[in-house]
C-alpha cells in the first residue's frame, strides 16, 4: 500500500463525510480504520465515510455496474456499514463532478439501497431520487427520559422512526440511541427523528442517526419525515394524485423533499467539498491496530 492515501472532506447541510477515492477498490477499510478516520479529535472527523469505488470493482455492486459506474460504499462514523445516506449521495456526486468523472446533469449512483438517480443543477444544488418509502405496519414508540411518543415506521432503504413532538428540546441530548419498542420493529437499530411544525408544508427535525449519534442533517431522515408528515396531514400523494412538497429544516440547513404520485421521492439540497489532502497510511495502520 502507498504510504499516502488521498482523501477529501465534504458536507451536505453539515452532515459531513471523509471521502476516500478508490476506483479499483484497493484500499482496505476495516471498521476500525473508518472509525479512526471519522474520529473528530484523533482523525479527520466526519459523521461517516464515502468510499468511492467503481461498481465493477466491488463485490457488492457488480450487479449494478451496467446501470451505475460508481458505487457509494458508505460507512457510518463507527465503522459499521449502512444501506444508504441521502446527504452522502449528494456529496458523492459533487466529488465525482469535482474529479471530472461527471458533469452537470443526470447520473446514476449505486448504493446498498439500490441505484439512485442524481441531478446536478447549474445553481449548485443536487437532487437525488431517493426511491419509494415503505411503511411497515405496527405501532412503534420512542422514548426520551420519562417522555414517550408514538412514531411512524418509515423505511427509506434504511429504517426510521418519526415522532412528532411539541418542542425539539424534548429529544434530549441524543448522545445515546433513544429507546424504542417493540424491539422486533428494528432488529438492526433505527434512525430516530423528532419533528416539530414550522408552518404549512414546513417542519424542522433533530435526528439520532444509527451508528453516528446526533448529526446536523440526515437526508433519508428528512425524506422519512416528509412522508410521515404527509400521511399525518392527509396529503398522501399516492392517494390524492398530487405531489406533496415539504421544506425540512435540519440543524445544518434546509432540504426540500417532494413525494410524487407514483411514490418516488426527490430530495434537493446543497453539497460542498471543503478540503482535500492525504492520509498517512502508517498512521492509519497504527490507529486500526490500536
Amino acid at each position: 500500500m502507498s504510504t499516502r492515501i488521498p482523501f477529501l472532506k465534504g458536507h451536505g447541510t453539515e452532515n459531513d463525510f471523509v471521502i476516500v477515492p478508490d476506483p479499483e477498490n484497493a484500499v482496505d477499510l476495516p471498521p476500525a480504520a473508518v472509525a479512526a478516520l471519522c474520529d473528530r479529535r484523533a482523525g479527520i472527523g466526519g459523521d461517516g465515510l464515502l468510499h468511492v469505488v467503481r461498481s465493477a470493482a466491488h463485490p457488492e455492486a457488480k450487479g449494478m455496474a451496467a446501470e451505475a459506474e460508481w458505487f457509494m460504499d458508505y460507512r457510518n462514523g463507527d465503522g459499521s456499514i449502512a444501506e444508504m445516506c441521502g446527504n452522502g449521495v449528494r456529496v458523492f456526486a459533487r466529488y465525482l463532478q469535482r474529479a471530472g468523472h461527471v458533469s452537470e446533469g443526470d447520473l446514476a449512483v449505486a448504493t446498498r439501497g439500490g441505484v439512485k438517480t442524481v441531478h446536478i443543477a447549474k445553481d449548485g444544488d443536487v437532487t437525488v431520487g431517493m426511491g419509494k418509502a415503505v411503511l411497515p405496519e405496527g405501532d412503534v414508540t420512542v422514548s426520551v427520559g420519562e417522555r414517550s411518543w408514538p412514531a411512524r415506521n418509515v423505511n427509506m432503504g434504511n429504517p426510521h422512526a418519526v415522532a412528532f413532538v411539541d418542542d425539539l428540546s424534548h429529544a434530549g441530548d441524543l448522545l445515546s440511541p433513544p429507546p424504542f419498542s417493540p424491539a422486533a420493529a428494528y432488529p438492526d437499530g433505527v434512525n430516530v427523528e423528532f419533528v416539530v411544525d414550522r408552518g404549512p408544508g414546513h417542519v424542522a427535525l433533530r435526528v439520532h442517526e444509527r451508528g453516528a449519534g446526533e448529526t446536523r442533517s440526515c437526508g433519508t431522515g428528512a425524506c422519512a419525515v416528509a412522508v410521515a408528515t404527509a400521511r399525518r396531514d392527509g396529503a398522501d400523494p399516492t392517494a390524492t394524485g398530487t405531489p406533496a412538497t415539504y421544506t425540512v429544516d435540519v440543524p445544518g440547513g434546509t432540504l426540500v423533499i417532494t413525494e410524487r404520485p407514483d411514490g418516488e421521492i426527490e430530495m434537493t439540497g446543497p453539497a460542498v467539498i471543503v478540503a482535500e489532502g492525504e492520509i498517512d497510511a502508517n498512521w492509519l495502520d497504527t490507529a486500526t491496530r490500536a
